[in-house]
């Protein structure tokens, strides 16, 4: 038996993006234990609502995470608007999808591009953000901001678009696909990114399901889950879909399972456009909130959970957010363990962490 020593991996690392720090538990080059450690860049969001009024909370929640930062809005309005019982109207609701599926592609293009930084493919990782710029861009010209976007509010969106921009999002997505499939095609036929992401970290689909694990990382498993399958979340029920699911459990499944629903994101926009109706974008919204209300919307990393809590004045009594890292870091833990430690970060990766959604 090899001799054990236990190494600091984190808060700080050049191939991490975020401050994730875990003690590893080293023999040979084996990693026999992980242990996570969180709380590095707590803020404090969620204490705010007490402070802040219902109606401008949601800029707070936005800023939760900055790739995310539209998906959180949207959970925090949809929570605020179940506990007040207010009915979005039908095109706020397919602008609000339109809206999230740009924000998916935008994640997962910015994640392909870091998962090729990790296993040192610097040209593929630049190709990668490239491509993504043009996802920014259009966010940009339709919400005025590429990661603050502060269109959600309560009672539906605060911006249109018009239909003739909507067409030319269309044409500009339809015309990225080839070049989104040159990339993606390196990650998933290129020998020396196989070698890198295949057989590595596996997760089978029972720690999948008993470990909690949410959104890509389980999907990546075989296991069908995908909240923009349940009733009530935007108009996906509408765009006729399946999950893309991969059964090998592995990095590579993983990594498939995000470029899969990149074109698929793509395909969502384009049903999305074709049967948006025309009308109001808000309704007005008056009143304080009184109840509680759950909500859960897939996020590009899984599932959030979205709480509010209101007593009868302009003040939330309470606001929690539980976000698709919470759930996913036991199914990291798991897949460290038996691995090399030149792994180490890619595997830390493959789950796509967001160390600001985490600690609020």
């Amino acid at each position: 038996m090899g001799k054990r020593t236990i190494i600091p991996f984190g808060p700080q690392h050049p191939v991490l993006p975020e401050p994730v720090h875990l003690d590893l538990v080293i023999e040979d080059e084996t990693v026999i234990e992980a242990i996570p450690s969180i709380g590095f860049i707590h803020r404090g969001l969620e204490k705010l609502v007490e402070k802040k009024e219902y109606t401008e909370m949601v800029y707070v929640i936005e800023r939760i995470c900055g790739i995310c930062s539209f998906g959180h809005g949207w959970g925090y309005c949809a929570a605020v608007e179940g506990a007040m019982d207010v009915e979005v109207p039908k095109r706020a609701e397919y602008l609000r999808t339109i809206w999230h599926e740009l924000s998916r592609l935008h994640s997962h293009l910015l994640w392909l591009g870091l998962l090729a930084d990790a296993f040192g493919f610097e040209s593929l990782f630049m190709h990668c953000w490239r491509v993504r710029e043009t996802i920014l861009d259009i966010l940009e010209k339709t919400t005025g901001g590429r990661v603050i976007f502060s269109v959600c509010k309560v009672g539906g969106v605060r911006k249109d678009i018009d239909n003739e921009t909507l067409k030319e999002i269309v044409d500009t997505l339809k015309g990225m696909k080839k070049d989104i499939k040159a990339l993606t095609d390196v990650f998933l036929e290129d020998k020396s990114s196989k070698n890198r992401l295949c057989g590595v970290g596996v997760l089978s689909k029972e720690d999948a399901i008993d470990l909690g694990a949410v959104g890509p990382v389980a999907r990546g498993s075989g296991v069908v889950q995908d909240m923009r399958l349940a009733k009530g979340h935007g108009v996906y029920d509408e765009l006729d879909f399946e999950p893309v699911i991969e059964e090998g459990g592995d990095c590579y499944a993983r990594c498939k399972v995000r470029i899969g629903e990149v074109f698929q994101s793509i395909e969502l926009i384009e049903k999305a456009v074709s049967k948006i109706p025309e009308g109001p974008i808000s309704v007005e919204v008056k009143g304080n909130v009184e109840g509680e209300f759950v909500t859960r919307l897939e996020q590009p990393r899984g599932e959030a959970y979205y709480y509010a809590k209101g007593a009868g004045t302009k003040f939330l009594e309470r606001m929690r957010v539980r976000t698709p890292t919470n759930q996913n870091i036991p199914a990291l833990v798991k897949t460290l363990q038996g691995c090399d430690l030149a792994d180490v970060p890619m595997l830390v990766l493959t789950i796509d962490p967001c160390i600001s959604c985490t600690e609020r």
